[in-house]
């Protein structure tokens, strides 16, 4: 599914896309959950001068071997979240109560929520994220799915739950999954500086993208920017594909109206779309390993975290 950022407000909801913005992500990967913070206030600047898709590149498949030791793997996987935060500033959960089993299933719900609108399935890979990264507790399997979801205004849950098994879903994810294995030769030999510089990783017989990577694609051609950057690093590679095109600049945005949009966010959120770090007014806190996550007080009315 394609779509319009859709963030943007004003006279630019009337211009027509000039960027195809392609995300290869997955809902356990915890240097995607770092790169909120830039790919939404990417978005909102953008608006609708971009149309952006995602591409759910699997980090855990369904046929790797399971652990000898799964709790073991769990503190491993903990502790790798918790170097990632180091860099990123994103909250980690307490503790980490299992290794998410396999992505399919986030990645099966995620596309399926795509066929409910835009807003709707950004708000259930949101969840979906939340459940690896706030409770500790991956949503893998049906009944942590319908938990995680449970409760994102207009969405028909039942519907979600019926597409997330219908075949066509799974070929769609499949699909991706293909796709984040033909990665371009630019990153296959990259030597980026930086804590996840974005070299393909290489996985069994595949080489795939590393997560996460955009893909950036306007009169100015392609501007790959793989692994984590700075925001700026993202504006300037849209500039680039823009080809000369007028872009807009980032605007701060009230704390208030950031969280009325986004219903859930980070410190770094906070800071990075606001430019201050006083959460809104009314907020819902919600403690982590490394700094509140901040809910709209509707949203926390359903959210597992505080159903936990």
């Amino acid at each position: 599914m394609t779509d319009a950022a859709g963030d943007g407000r004003g006279e630019r909801d009337a211009l027509p896309p000039i960027l195809r913005i392609t995300e290869f992500t997955d809902a356990a990967c915890p240097w995607a959950w770092g790169s909120e913070p830039a790919f939404r206030l990417l978005r909102q600047t953008l608006g609708q001068l971009a149309e952006w898709r995602r591409v759910f590149g699997i980090l855990f498949d369904e046929d790797d071997d399971p652990a000898p030791d799964p709790d073991a793997e769990a503190r491993w996987y903990e502790r790798f979240i918790g170097e990632v935060a180091g860099h990123t500033g994103a909250p980690y959960a307490h503790r980490l109560h299992w290794l998410t089993r396999t992505s399919w299933p986030a990645a099966l719900a995620a596309k399926a929520a795509e066929a409910q609108g835009r807003d709707i399935a950004q708000r259930v890979l949101r969840r979906l994220r939340e459940t690896t990264f706030v409770l500790g507790t991956p949503a893998d399997g049906p009944d942590g799915i319908r938990d995680a979801v449970s409760g994102v205004p207009g969405l028909d849950l039942e519907r979600l739950l019926r597409d997330l098994v219908a075949p066509r879903t799974r070929e769609a994810v499949r699909e991706d999954w293909a796709e984040t294995r033909r990665p371009i030769r630019e990153v296959m030999d990259l030597d980026a500086p930086g804590p996840h510089g974005g070299r393909a990783k290489e996985v069994g017989e595949w080489h795939r993208y590393a997560l996460p990577t955009l893909l950036l694609d306007g009169p100015g051609g392609r501007v790959c920017v793989p692994g984590w950057r700075p925001f700026a690093v993202y504006l300037e590679a849209a500039r680039t594909a823009a080809g000369g095109a007028a872009l807009p600049c980032p605007v701060p945005m009230a704390a208030d109206e950031a969280l009325e949009r986004w219903c859930s966010l980070t410190g770094p959120e906070l800071a990075l779309l606001t430019g201050r770090s006083e959460p809104p007014r009314g907020a819902v806190r919600v403690g982590t390993g490394n700094g509140p996550l901040w809910l709209h007080p509707h949203e926390a009315r359903t959210h597992p975290a505080m159903r936990a």
